[in-house]
């Protein structure tokens, strides 16, 4: 498909006499993806991109054609933005072409508006008309959509959380252990993930999942709610073994059997079949005769278990309907409500900032180069094509500049030897179309892994832009030397850039991240002992900001960096054991984030004043520890620090509970007791993840990691 694209959009280049027929190529070649849908979405992106970034262009010649230093402040500031636009969550592709499509109209423009203006609508038509030359080939030729893969994903994301749920319900009752626990968790949130990237190409190629991606993005809604709840459920079942919980929740046997039904029903219409058992009733109600004999710390434990399994009964109901008005089986769509995230304000991520000013640094080093090296190759053709590439690796750091040699080599090789063996012999467009569809179908045979995507983009952009179609031909070896030494150099400066302003190693980057999500850690973990009653200043709502932030993302982030690890660096540690302290990582946010809204909510003054030397006790000891894992060449012995925290838990477990007990009932109600347990579940869950965590950490060389090497 790709290869038949690129022939017809360099035909109808060519017919129309356009003068750069190369960028109608340029568009086929990146726009080419595996589905239909995901290909329109980049298609689009690309394509709204052009046409913003030729606005701006014009924009920015206006007004400083004249003034060439203002003028370079004005373009890296605008591809700075657009380089932290593109290393965001939303439209990272239409941003990176605002980049690198303004930088090229500018620089190669110069200061002559006319030619500006017309660099930028022939840019414009030429994309145009190789995304839309795309698009109808990729829609009548063999299509491939993403509907199989996304109903697939529904239905597996329901299957596991079936799983999570009958796994944590098993331990609750006593029947099964919790070891595959967290391996079904970390199948959930992937799964959430992957779902969540088919959606929005299912969105553009199916006409039925676009008109119901309302509803499509209240189940992705629903979904993740559901696993919070299932995991929060989870954290209050350890207190609750040692009950007999059939004499304390006489329905609980029933309930279980109705959650599962729900669970296997909505598999079942996540499969295209109809439902055989409709919800029903799931109550819970807890035996007051049987609960007078337990401890207000018992009685808290129960009351919360039951409060959770009743979210999980409105969750489920919610998403059986909804996913029953998807497939068609009701008459009626569920009337959700709308959520409304509530939207923070500006909010800076350092990785983004640093990507940002690498690209700066690197638009600003060529253009040095261009200005004060006489005689540089390749000359203006440095500093427009820098661009493109710096803001192409700043979305995918991982990437180091060194792997895009050999797919420069490689592309550069083919296409040299065309140019300069075969093209010459070429006297008709058949047989130049031949050529592009042989030597197209080749590349993208050769990178058809969507891994080697790097690989298949550089082979075919080379050929284009060495070989230089267009209805003039002119054939001189000298203009191989002359487009493949700047190629050179614009890789040499990339590559010296990437350690603006740290050093971009796998090792160092991960030793860097673990170090600020601990010093964040440390800096929320100080709020749980703050004055509630006095209301953050601006300065310190943006810190809490920031640093929630950073807890919420530096997993994520740290999660994509591990897997590019050397085996030099693991040296004895597996790959599994690098992503088991990722997933500790994971846990211990979500534990921070389940203890901080628990702290923030009423608790009773009698209970919060007599145990507010405990709890600041341990705040103070998890303090220590955090910033000796800020540090990572401090951490603390694993089964020691194990057993020094499980007490000092165990200590303040029976301090609440004995404070509990010996609270009047008339100064304590069964609701206060309910409200301390869950603050306690929080501080328990987040201990029993610390020690999860340096657990995995003591497995780890980090001295080696830390070794300075060439490579």
């Amino acid at each position: 498909k790709t290869a038949l694209a690129m022939v017809i959009a360099y035909g109808i280049a060519r017919a129309m006499n356009w003068d750069k027929p190369m960028w109608a190529g340029l568009a086929v070649a990146f726009t080419s993806l595996a589905t239909i849908g995901q290909s329109a979405n980049k298609a689009a992106l690309r394509m709204a991109g052009t046409v913003i970034a030729a606005i701006v262009a014009l924009i920015l010649i206006g007004l400083f054609s004249q003034l060439r230093w203002i003028s370079v402040a004005a373009l890296s500031m605008w591809i700075g933005f657009c380089t932290y636009m593109t290393t965001g969550e939303k439209h990272q592709y239409f941003w990176r072409v605002c980049g690198f499509v303004c930088a090229i109209i500018v620089l190669e423009a110069g200061p002559n508006s006319v030619d500006a203006f017309y660099l930028a609508v022939e840019r414009a038509q030429e994309t145009a008309m190789g995304i839309l030359v795309y698009s109808i080939v990729a829609v009548l030729l063999w299509p491939s959509t993403s509907q199989v893969g996304f109903a697939a994903s529904a239905r597996d994301l329901a299957v596991v959380q079936h799983q999570l749920y009958g796994t944590y319900m098993g331990r609750m009752c006593g029947r099964v252990d919790a070891a595959p626990a967290q391996a079904l968790m970390d199948q959930a949130i992937q799964g959430q993930t992957r779902f969540a990237q088919l959606l929005s190409a299912a969105e553009t190629e199916d006409y039925q999942v676009r008109e119901r991606r309302e509803m499509w993005r209240c189940f992705q809604r629903q979904t993740t709610e559901l696993t919070n709840a299932v995991e929060r459920w989870h954290e209050s079942i350890p207190d609750l073994q040692s009950l007999d919980l059939q004499c304390l929740l006489p329905g609980l046997a029933d309930c279980d059997a109705e959650l599962d039904r729900r669970l296997t029903q909505i598999e079942r219409m996540l499969d295209g079949q109809a439902p055989e058992h409709y919800p029903g009733p799931a109550t819970l109600h807890l035996d007051q005769a049987q609960a007078r004999a337990l401890s207000h710390f018992h009685k808290a434990a129960l009351a919360v278990a039951a409060d959770r399994l009743r979210q999980i009964d409105t969750m489920t109901r919610s998403l059986f309907e909804n996913v029953q008005a998807l497939k068609g089986f009701a008459n009626d769509e569920p009337v959700s409500p709308v959520v409304r995230i509530p939207r923070q304000g500006f909010v800076p991520d350092p990785e983004r900032l640093a990507a940002a000013a690498s690209v700066m640094a690197t638009l600003w080093i060529a253009y040095f180069l261009y200005i004060f090296v006489e005689g540089l190759p390749g000359g203006n053709f440095v500093v427009v094509f820098v661009a493109p590439l710096a803001i192409a690796l700043a979305s995918m750091p991982q990437v180091p500049v060194t792997q895009l040699v050999k797919p420069l080599l490689v592309g550069s090789l083919l296409a040299s030897v065309l140019y300069i063996f075969v093209m010459p012999q070429l006297s008709t467009y058949a047989s130049l179309g031949l050529l592009l569809f042989l030597f197209t179908f080749t590349i993208c045979y050769l990178y058809a892994d969507p891994r080697q995507m790097l690989g298949r983009v550089f082979g075919l952009a080379m050929f284009i832009v060495i070989a230089g179609i267009s209805n003039t031909q002119t054939y001189n070896f000298l203009a191989i030397p002359n487009i493949m030494l700047p190629f050179f150099m614009i890789f040499l400066i990339v590559a010296l850039t990437a350690y603006i302003p740290f050093s971009p190693r796998p090792e160092s980057v991960t030793l860097r991240l673990i170090g600020r999500f601990f010093r964040s850690y440390e800096a929320l973990i100080s709020i749980t002992g703050s004055d509630r009653s006095r209301p953050l200043n601006r300065i310190d709502a943006l810190r809490h900001a920031f640093h929630t932030r950073e807890i919420a993302t530096l997993p994520a982030k740290i999660g994509s960096w591990t897997p590019h690890l050397s085996s030099d660096v693991l040296a004895g540690t597996t790959p599994e054991q690098v992503q088991s302290l990722v997933s500790t990582l994971q846990a211990l946010t979500y534990r921070l984030q389940e203890l901080l809204v628990e702290r923030s909510g009423y608790q009773a003054p009698v209970l919060a004043d007599e145990l507010r030397p405990d709890i600041l006790a341990w705040r103070d000891g998890v303090k220590t520890l955090l910033s000796r894992l800020s540090r990572v060449d401090s951490l603390p012995e694993h089964e020691e620090f194990g057993r020094q925290l499980t007490s000092s838990m165990e200590q303040l477990q029976d301090r609440i509970e004995a404070a509990l007990d010996g609270v009047s009932g008339t100064r304590l109600s069964d609701r206060e007791a309910e409200k301390f347990y869950r603050l306690l579940g929080s501080y328990r869950g987040l201990s029993e993840a610390l020690i999860d965590y340096t657990g995995c950490a003591s497995v780890v060389d980090w001295d080696r990691w830390r070794e300075e090497r060439f490579a």
